[in-house]
């Protein structure tokens, strides 16, 4: 019998390669699993807590490159368009909500989402995620993680 984590953790490629397809790219195929986490240079991070009668927290991790070109591809931005801090933070808090608030549907009734956060530094975490999915996104590395608290921890 898989478990709910298990089940979560098989269900971010999906649902991130359907983000992507809908809202980002247009086309499937540019957002590709990786069998191992490449370096993110110069990260940017985005996450959401889900709430209530489960908890978890899904943070996504890429370049502040890759975040900008997300930003100009969510946006409808030009390819040359210079990039704000705040439309980083508008579009990749998109991205980390799109993907907890799906997480959060196959989760029990009651659960709710945060607001997401993005910043370049991450929450801070005294252990390891739980699940950690490295993905390619026209060739650049984004990390999709999640945590759930263990023994009373806070996350």
């Amino acid at each position: 019998m898989i478990d709910t984590h298990e089940t979560l953790a098989l269900s971010v490629v999906p649902i991130a390669q359907d983000l992507f397809t809908a809202m980002i790219d247009g086309e499937p195929g540019l957002l590709t699993p990786e069998p191992a986490t490449l370096p993110v240079v110069d990260p940017v991070h985005a996450w959401v807590d889900i709430v209530g009668p489960a908890h978890y927290r899904a943070l996504v991790v890429t370049g502040r490159a890759t975040a900008d070109r997300l930003a100009r591809a969510l946006l409808q931005m030009a390819d040359d368009e210079d990039v704000s801090l705040e439309d980083v933070q508008d579009a990749l808090g998109e991205v980390a909500n799109v993907v907890g608030g799906n997480l959060k549907g196959m989760l029990p009734e009651g659960s709710s989402l945060t607001l997401p956060v993005v910043d370049v530094v991450g929450p801070t975490a005294t252990r390891p995620a739980d699940h950690e999915q490295p993905l390619l996104w026209r060739g650049d590395p984004l990390v999709i993680s999640l945590w759930t608290p263990k023994n009373g921890e806070e996350l």
